[in-house]
């Protein structure tokens, strides 16, 4: 029986990568043991899970993850009220597949994705 996903996307730098996930999207640093190449962080039951790819040239990386949240409003405002960036094509809005949506890209060129049904 499947129970849940957890992504596993690139980063070239932990520091950097956990800094942008805690600071910028309210994420926390999950486990106890902290491993030089991996980092594994957690937000309202949502895990992303990074490993070290030192040599990814974010411009050929195509990483993305669609995280689908209840009150999407308020998940844009914190983001905004943060000083995150959101994606130049990927302003909230209402999409013709009926879902409201807004796009990140993290600082690896990992797309994030944030959708609620309309």
């Amino acid at each position: 029986m499947l129970t849940s996903i957890h992504p596993k996307l690139p980063m070239r730098d932990k520091q950097l990568t956990k800094d942008f996930y805690v600071n910028h999207l309210g994420f926390h640093v999950l486990g106890g043991a902290d491993f030089p190449d991996y980092l594994m962080v957690e937000k309202e039951g949502i895990q992303i899970h990074f490993f070290l790819f030192r040599e990814l040239d974010p411009k050929e990386n195509y990483g993305q993850v669609y995280i689908r949240t209840n009150d999407i409003d308020a998940v844009y405002r914190d983001f905004l009220d943060r000083g995150t960036a959101i994606h130049p094509n990927g302003h909230l809005e209402d999409k013709p597949w009926g879902q409201r949506e807004f796009s990140i890209l993290d600082p690896d060129n990992n797309l994030l994705t944030f959708g609620e049904p309309l």
